[in-house]
């Protein structure tokens, strides 16, 4: 087996690790993308949920009732915190999925890089083997002026 077909093996292997890195990535992405529209839902709701309270701190409401609203609004801060860390840890997810694919996207040109200059190097050999055969048979054929060799 020639060594480009030997290097091609392990370059189509590392395609698809390759490959495989890059799904990975795709979805860390979407993950992140996800846990941030979570983030971005509560948010909005923490706001319409103190537009609320203050409008109805504005009508009047008693002591429970306020109590009620505040404790609910520790607990969507509460919410809100631990979706922020979701978000962080997601995007760290992402960070070593893109440093992963980048990592064996390199390594994959590199080995495609090696067989290229492996199929040019066995190019060459078999262009120099080729001359080299027509020059031997030019060397036993009869020379065309006439004479013959002895």
């Amino acid at each position: 087996m020639k060594r480009s077909q030997r290097l091609q093996t392990i370059i189509d292997l590392h395609s698809r690790q390759e490959n495989d890195a890059l799904k990975l990535l795709g979805n860390c992405q979407q993950q992140l993308e996800v846990q941030q529209a979570q983030l971005e839902n509560l948010l909005s709701y923490r706001q319409e949920y103190l537009s609320k309270l203050i409008e109805r701190q504005q009508a009047g409401m008693n002591v429970s009732q306020l109590l009620e609203f505040r404790a609910f609004a520790d607990k969507l801060d509460k919410a809100i915190d631990g979706q922020h860390q979701a978000v962080e840890r997601v995007e760290r997810d992402v960070q070593r999925a893109r440093a992963a694919w980048e990592e064996c996207h390199q390594r994959t040109k590199s080995l495609q890089k090696l067989g290229e200059l492996a199929v040019a190097e066995e190019l060459k050999i078999e262009n120099k083997r080729e001359q080299s055969e027509q020059d031997a048979r030019a060397a036993r054929s009869p020379k065309k002026d006439g004479t013959r060799s002895a």
